[in-house]
């Protein structure tokens, strides 16, 4: 597969979710399944900030007592992890089917990138609080090393496009991406996509404005 351009997307490689299940799923009770938990967990933790919060907030937001809320997890730690493993479990499919694909960097970086823009719109609230995580608890340290581990292949993927002739050489690669990145978390504050086309569209504009901003003279392919 030739490096991708503008316009002319990488099709991604049919997903299948494993995610990281860390705790075991408890039985919950009617109305109250561990998702309905972290939706309504998550809307509090970005309102109030994780320290903020306390589970009598959360026990009156979602109008059941705290035991109610301790028969799916056993601390407000837990909730923490269990919700911002839900971007990151999605961040790491992206990753790890990037790593899969046989082509040039380049097209795997498009690839990543335009991932990573569904990801955030398909789990912006968890998305929007993982990038809040200061690295303040055990949970949050975990996260921030898993995001890491994304930030470092982001920039191996720009090396490599940079070796290839594809990018820019003369900036550092790990700004490179950032930047990027960056971009794309931006879309956090004001982004309303009513669909799948919208987010294809994002996409679309992300890499067109990333790949014109940082392709090299040389490049030509």
């Amino acid at each position: 597969m030739s490096a991708a351009r503008p316009g002319n997307p990488v099709r991604p490689v049919p997903t299948v979710r494993t995610g990281h299940n860390h705790h075991p799923r408890r039985r919950g009770r009617p109305g109250y399944d561990l998702e309905t938990l972290l939706e309504t967990t998550v809307e509090v933790f970005n309102e109030k900030g994780f320290d903020g919060t306390s589970m009598e907030d959360l026990s009156h937001r979602l109008g059941i007592s705290k035991s109610a809320i301790y028969h799916h997890v056993t601390s407000k730690d837990e909730l923490l992890e269990l919700a911002v493993n839900r971007a990151l479990d999605d961040l790491g499919e992206a990753m790890t089917h990037t790593q899969e694909l046989e082509t040039t960097a380049l097209a795997r970086l498009e690839y990543l990138i335009r991932e990573s823009v569904s990801v955030l719109v398909r789990r912006r609230p968890y998305v929007t609080l993982l990038l809040r995580v200061r690295g303040n608890t055990n949970e949050e340290r975990a996260a921030l090393e898993r995001r890491r581990a994304f930030d470092t292949y982001a920039a191996e993927l720009v090396m490599a496009a940079a070796a290839e002739g594809a990018v820019r050489p003369d900036i550092d690669p790990r700004v490179t991406a950032r930047l990027l990145f960056g971009m794309v978390n931006s879309l956090i504050d004001w982004v309303r996509p009513a669909g799948p086309e919208d987010v294809g569209r994002l996409g679309d504009a992300v890499w067109a404005l990333a790949y014109d901003g940082m392709r090299s003279p040389r490049h030509t392919g």
